[in-house]
């Protein structure tokens, strides 16, 4: 049909064209029981207009992040975007593309693959990329296989203060295979190296952290790295991209390979998805990566152009020989993040990480003159920390938002022993206002 049937000679023209008699022979194979045997519960028809105006109504009792400062990270942080990002990526030789298997018709696309791995491999200070993945948590996963597929060992150490959805996620992949995976614990809000000292053994594959922690704290990366380099295994580094505008680079202090989610790149937090995650490594492990690579090369005219030099995929002629079998690159999202690189540059990553650095330390000393609430860790952290509260943390974040603010994350979901720390992260969009706001919002709930 051209058109859907709005009167009841339309209705009944398109049963005789199907060849039923009507309404109840079309439904007969849907048992009497499970029919919805009165009319919809609906409310009568309104004009354009006011459906806009009611809708508006509605859109406004949303706590969104236009009218809410939001103090919650935990993964995904509330980043300015610039305009531009929208832009472009909407555009439908963007928007609409599929994957390039034919290098002839895909020329934008994949230079614009290359780009991202271009941008991702200066800013984690590692030898390839690839073009992107689902997301961090997938991509730490990757990072394991790879790093399992490497060395030939069987066990993985990672820190528990790794995000607990990363970890979930690295335990659901490797749950198929003869892995052993063994958490390292903690010492102060940070990887416990003394403890890892003692787990390292000749089947430890690889130790894998996260740089900032999910607690917001710094690690001792060298040391870290050295302890599993001793012990013949690699060093996987889960990192904030933006944390690498002001922190030395995974690459610097001894990562083989480096993951993290691209989230805080420009992309939207947009209820948890869709983000990317990324993955870089040294180059002697370019042919273990997951996924798609783009290169840059010459065609016969001399003239330059890009292709997908490498795609060990599952759905490709050697599928057997695939180095992974959920692998699709989150294209759009990753471009989003080349165009916001692009944009910022390497003054705009810096101010953003330095900005979201002082914004964060400005609030730990005003939370800290705040009676009983205080931060919990006495280490270095970059845009995030824990803080003990003295009320029950689901408690702070309703008086919050009855406040007009978007509280942090209750700790206590995933590590018991901090079931009374919220955590709260500070990006460059938080003004000394909002941060104030916030503070005073505290000490009015004692």
């Amino acid at each position: 049909m051209r058109y859907m049937p709005n009167t009841d000679r339309d209705r009944g023209e398109m049963l005789r064209t199907i060849g039923v008699s009507g309404s109840e022979e079309l439904f007969a194979d849907i048992p009497t029981p499970v029919r919805l045997r009165r009319p919809l519960d609906l409310p009568p028809g309104i004009a354009e207009q006011e459906l806009v105006e009611h809708l508006l109504r509605l859109a406004e009792r949303n706590a969104d992040l236009d009218h809410y400062p939001c103090f919650l990270g935990a993964g995904v942080y509330d980043h300015f975007v610039p305009a531009v990002i929208g832009s472009l990526v909407s555009r439908g030789e963007f928007y609409t593309a599929y994957t390039p298997y034919q290098p002839e018709i895909s020329q934008g696309t994949l230079q614009a693959i290359y780009e991202y791995q271009s941008l991702i491999c200066e800013l984690t200070g590692l030898d390839v990329s690839n073009a992107s993945m689902y997301d961090g948590a997938s991509a730490l996963a990757e990072a394991a296989v790879m790093a399992l597929s490497a060395t030939g060992r069987g066990e993985v150490l990672v820190s528990r203060a790794v995000h607990p959805e990363a970890r979930a996620v690295l335990r659901t992949y490797l749950a198929g295979q003869q892995v052993a995976i063994k958490e390292i614990p903690l010492d102060e809000g940070t990887t416990d190296a003394r403890a890892l000292e003692g787990m390292l053994n000749d089947q430890t594959a690889a130790v894998m952290i996260q740089q900032p922690n999910f607690l917001g704290c710094l690690e001792p990366v060298h040391r870290l790295a050295e302890l599993a380099h001793g012990r013949g295994g690699m060093f996987v580094v889960s990192a904030d991209p933006i944390s690498l505008g002001v922190l030395e680079t995974p690459g610097a202090y001894g990562a083989d390979i480096c993951c993290g989610d691209g989230q805080p790149l420009g992309n939207r937090l947009s209820f948890g998805g869709p983000h990317l995650g990324f993955l870089t490594a040294r180059s002697a492990l370019v042919r273990r990566m997951p996924g798609r690579i783009a290169g840059a090369t010459v065609d016969s005219r001399g003239q330059r152009g890009f292709v997908l030099t490498l795609q060990t995929r599952e759905q490709h002629i050697r599928r057997e020989r695939a180095t992974s079998n959920i692998c699709s690159n989150q294209a759009l999202n990753a471009l989003t993040a080349a165009i916001y690189l692009t944009t910022m540059g390497k003054e705009g990553i810096r101010e953003v990480a330095t900005q979201s650095l002082a914004k964060a330390h400005y609030a730990e000393g005003r939370i800290a003159g705040v009676k009983r609430f205080a931060h919990r860790f006495a280490g270095p952290f970059f845009r995030e920390f824990a803080v003990r509260t003295p009320v029950d943390p689901e408690s702070v974040n309703h008086n919050l938002l009855s406040n007009r603010i978007i509280g942090g994350y209750v700790l206590g979901r995933d590590y018991p022993e901090l079931d009374d720390c919220l955590l709260l992260a500070f990006t460059e969009k938080r003004t000394r206002a909002q941060i104030d706001h916030l503070v005073e919002s505290l000490e009015a709930m004692l």
